[in-house]
């Protein structure tokens, strides 16, 4: 109730100020401020990084050898039988001389229960735990449960398709010691990028939060966990009681616990983890609806917290505004355009007036739109080494995928927190999804093998008779 309350005043007064204003102020340059403000600060976040990148260059971080803490490795698993036999044989190859791996069946009804106890079986660093069926549901209670049996000073969570390079935990390590730092967020890759335009996009997107989480790094801002590849120190884990388990997104609201108490979270471009990307439309939909509406409520259930925090710091408080203006944007266009459109049929003026709905939505989308644009380009330039003709038609699908995925949704969210009840509907990622399709490929063409070889035998027989 205080989430749909909070939610309520912002965009009754967001409505307020657009409506009355309209006929006093060009709500519309208003809108670009806010889009320029974006702006200015995504480039002050560039320019820090340089700084940062030849700061590091010209002196570089001296890199203490003797931290090396046991890292307990939890890898939560709900009917991963396709996925989890690969993860944990790609982990076990760690170039990293104390860990443990917990792997947590969730609640599972096929057979990852009984995959993960013959790996528990078979390795012995290698821990099987199974959840009972009635436990309570979600990722972070799996992971608090873990958490219990958990021996490591530090602890690192991936999904149940993850893979990693040897060196993994190694570029991760050393940012977390200083005193100050609980939590080091890995970049994440979509491994399957190359399969369909849907993946493409989502690989492009991860290169862009890798650009965005970096800029948020070099200026100390509040850089946020993503769930898989996050490793977070044992003290800062007991200092905000462990995972919430009455959230979808246990990553971000983690993240956010973790300023308000006044802990820093590191992110380290350098080390990579591997997922899966969501090869289909619904399976999108569905994920991404989790990931807004978990950011969305988030920011709803800890913005006065962030904002009177005496730990959390200043910087982060300010980045973390300026990235709450990315939800407050979308609203702010739609109330814009609606506005102007029931002003043409009640006032009867020309919809094609430069002071009316045709040309500044028009300019304000171009705007939006070329600012998505201009940090995909940038970005897919930097992390993954496009040329300018490859980062410009990618940058462009990305856009336009941007677009479409996240407006709508970010409308359907807010009416859900207004008018319907809060579920824990987690809406769980499929993964294995192109292993199937490839064993589905391979018991095909198998199939086709056999037909044929049958046929060659009944030729070769039928010749056979005809020589004799």
């Amino acid at each position: 109730m205080r989430e749909r309350l909070i939610l309520f005043f912002i965009l009754f007064g967001l409505g307020i100020f657009l409506y009355i204003f309209q006929n006093h102020v060009d709500t519309t340059k208003g809108f670009v401020i806010l889009c320029s403000c974006m702006v200015v600060y995504g480039l002050y976040s560039i320019a820090a990084t340089k700084y940062q990148i030849r700061k590091q260059k010209k002196y570089p971080p001296i890199i203490n050898e003797n931290y090396k803490p046991f890292v307990s490795i939890l890898i939560p698993a709900h009917n991963e039988e396709s996925v989890i036999t690969n993860t944990v044989k790609n982990i076990l190859n760690l170039d990293y001389p104390n860990f443990e791996i917990i792997v947590i069946d969730d609640r599972s009804t096929d057979k990852t229960a009984e995959v993960i106890n013959n790996l528990a079986n078979q390795y012995e660093n290698v821990f099987a735990m199974i959840r009972e069926q009635d436990a309570f549901p979600g990722k972070s209670a799996v992971l608090n449960d873990a958490f219990k049996i958990a021996k490591g000073d530090a602890i690192l969570v991936f999904d149940a398709d993850a893979t990693v390079e040897t060196d993994f935990l190694n570029k991760l390590i050393p940012h977390l010691e200083p005193a100050d730092v609980g939590a080091v967020q890995a970049r994440k890759v979509i491994r399957n990028k190359d399969v369909n335009i849907l993946t493409r996009c989502q690989n492009n997107e991860y290169t862009m939060d890798t650009q965005l989480q970096a800029g948020r790094d070099a200026v100390k801002g509040a850089v946020e966990l993503r769930g898989n590849g996050e490793l977070i120190k044992r003290k800062a884990l007991e200092d905000i009681g462990g995972w919430n388990n009455y959230t979808i997104t246990d990553d971000l609201d983690m993240s956010t616990r973790l300023h308000i108490k006044g802990w820093d979270i590191r992110f380290c471009p350098e080390a990579s983890v591997y997922e899966e990307g969501i090869v289909y439309l619904f399976p999108l939909f569905r994920q991404r609806r989790r990931w807004l509406e978990g950011t969305i409520r988030r920011y709803l259930e800890y913005s006065w917290q962030a904002m009177c925090s005496k730990k959390m710091s200043l910087r982060a408080q300010f980045d973390m505004a300026m990235y709450i203006t990315e939800f407050i944007m979308p609203m702010w266009f739609m109330m814009e355009v609606t506005f102007r459109i029931i002003k043409v049929f009640t006032d009867k003026v020309d919809p094609f007036s430069l002071h009316n709905i045709l040309w500044s939505s028009l300019i304000v989308s171009a705007v939006v739109g070329a600012g998505f644009f201009m940090t995909i380009r940038y970005s897919l330039r930097k992390y993954d080494s496009f040329t300018r003709k490859e980062a410009f038609i990618q940058a462009l699908e990305t856009t336009v995928y941007f677009l479409i995925i996240w407006f709508p949704m970010e409308i359907f969210i807010c009416g859900k927190i207004l008018f319907c009840k809060k579920d824990m509907n987690w809406g769980k990622t499929a993964h294995g999804l192109v292993l199937e399709e490839k064993k589905k490929i391979k018991e095909r063409i198998t199939k086709e093998l056999q037909i044929l070889q049958t046929k060659i035998q009944e030729v070769q027989n039928k010749l056979q008779e005809v020589l004799k």
